[in-house]
Parts: structure tokens; C-alpha cells; sequence
């Protein structure tokens, strides 16, 4: 056998990586980030995290046993930039902190997020805090999401739910039945905005669709996780330059 030269490039520090945590039951959030960061340089690195075939308070805070697992996951070579971890209703059940630390106790990362910590950020850049809620969930998950919002500054005195727990059923209710539960839930005067929740739940459109209808601002646990992601993504970047400079 022989032994060919090579040289090896270096890598970029104003495009630290950004790690995506993913459920296993997920089938959305993946396609929706694949075309939020089609013009982002920054790679993305996604890992799976085992969750349960149905949404319950129970299965949410199990996976913080597995959370730290599924960081050390991510690739090592490089320090990650922000690390996500999508799902909207565990971090309100295992709760924000905990989740960032149990996914720097797995990898390297200047930031981490979630898409409750996302969604609050969103929501406060937007000058809003009074949300109507859109979730798929059941009421025991329910309940705790909003709880969590509140502390956050985020009241959610209107809310509705399909009320499903299983995660196959989730991915697959239409935007058609999205944009007309949301935009009934939108249009009562009490609100600034609307949230729906669940990285399950397909929003891509169905935001749009709803903000052009209610002509009120509209967030998703995906568009707020990507939006806060590209932020702090971004600052990175920009600390990277500075520090070259």
C-alpha cells in the first residue's frame, strides 16, 4: 500500500458548528430545519434522543436520563456554536436550565436552547406577552408548558389542543386543521399572538398562513428554535470575526 500526501484545511472560526438534539419520534423538525437554514453556512449536526411513542408528562421527563447521552453524540472535533434541543414540552417538564446542563455535560457549546427558551426570546424581541396556545399535546402536558411560560413572563390564558398523545398522529394532522385551530385561537381580542407548539406539529406554512389571516404575529416551537439558534449562531460569528480582526 501507499502512502499519499495530504494536507488538511483549516477550519473556519467565524462557522462554529450548531448541534440539533432530536427526538426519535420526530419526523418534522428535521425537513423544517433543513429549509430555515438553506442559506446559513454555519454546519448543522443533528443527534437522536430516545423518546416515547406517546407524549405524557412521564415519557418527556425520562429522556433527561438520556439527554446528556445524546449530546456526547455530536461530533468533538470542533466547539459547537449553540446546541438545540427540540422538544417544547420536555423542557418545560425537565425544565431550561437543567436541560442546558445536562447537554454541556455531553458536549462543548458556547449556547444552548430549546424551543421554550426559544419562544420566549422570540416573543419578547417581538414586544409581546400574551399568547393564545396551539398544541397537539393532552391536558397533564399541557398544563406544565404553560406554567413555564408564565414564569417566563408569557401569559397563555387562551389555549386549545387536539388532544393527542401519540406522536405518529401528531406529524400528520394537516396544516389545513393547523391554520383554522390557530387562527380561531388568534382572533380572540386578549391575544398579541399565537404560539403553536410541538416540533412534531408541521408549521412551515401553516405560520404564514395564520399571521396573514389574523394579521398578528405567529410562532412555532421550530421557527422560534431556528430563529433563536441563527441569533445566537450568529453572535458567535461575530465574536469569531472580532477576535481575527
Amino acid at each position: 500500500m501507499s502512502h499519499l500526501p495530504y494536507t488538511l484545511d483549516v477550519d473556519d472560526p467565524a462557522v462554529p458548528p450548531m448541534g440539533l438534539i432530536v427526538l426519535q419520534t420526530d419526523e418534522t423538525i428535521e425537513p423544517e430545519f433543513r429549509r430555515s437554514f438553506s442559506d446559513h453556512a454555519n454546519p448543522l449536526y443533528v443527534s437522536r434522543i430516545r423518546s416515547g411513542v406517546e407524549v405524557t408528562t412521564d415519557s418527556l421527563s425520562s429522556m433527561a436520563a438520556d439527554l446528556r447521552q445524546a449530546a456526547d453524540l455530536l461530533p468533538k472535533a470542533r466547539r459547537f456554536g449553540v446546541v438545540g434541543y427540540g422538544c417544547t414540552s420536555a423542557s418545560s417538564v425537565i425544565g431550561s436550565d437543567k436541560v442546558e446542563d445536562l447537554v454541556r455535560a455531553g458536549c462543548d457549546t458556547a449556547t444552548v436552547t430549546n424551543p421554550l427558551r426559544a419562544a420566549v426570546a422570540c416573543a419578547k424581541d417581538l414586544g409581546i406577552s400574551r399568547l393564545a396556545l396551539l398544541s397537539p399535546y393532552i391536558e397533564e402536558v399541557t398544563v406544565p408548558l404553560r406554567a413555564a411560560f408564565a414564569r417566563d413572563g408569557i401569559e397563555m390564558d387562551v389555549f386549545g389542543s387536539f388532544g393527542v398523545a401519540e406522536e405518529a398522529k401528531v406529524v400528520r394532522i394537516s396544516n389545513d386543521s393547523v391554520v383554522e385551530a390557530a387562527c380561531a385561537l388568534g382572533a380572540d381580542s386578549a391575544v398579541e399572538g399565537v404560539f403553536i407548539s410541538c416540533t412534531n406539529l408541521r408549521t412551515f406554512e401553516a405560520v404564514k398562513r395564520v399571521q396573514n389571516r389574523i394579521e398578528k404575529p405567529v410562532l412555532s416551537s421550530n421557527q422560534s428554535l431556528a430563529w433563536h439558534m441563527r441569533k445566537l449562531s450568529d453572535a458567535q460569528k461575530s465574536g469569531a470575526q472580532t477576535s481575527v480582526q
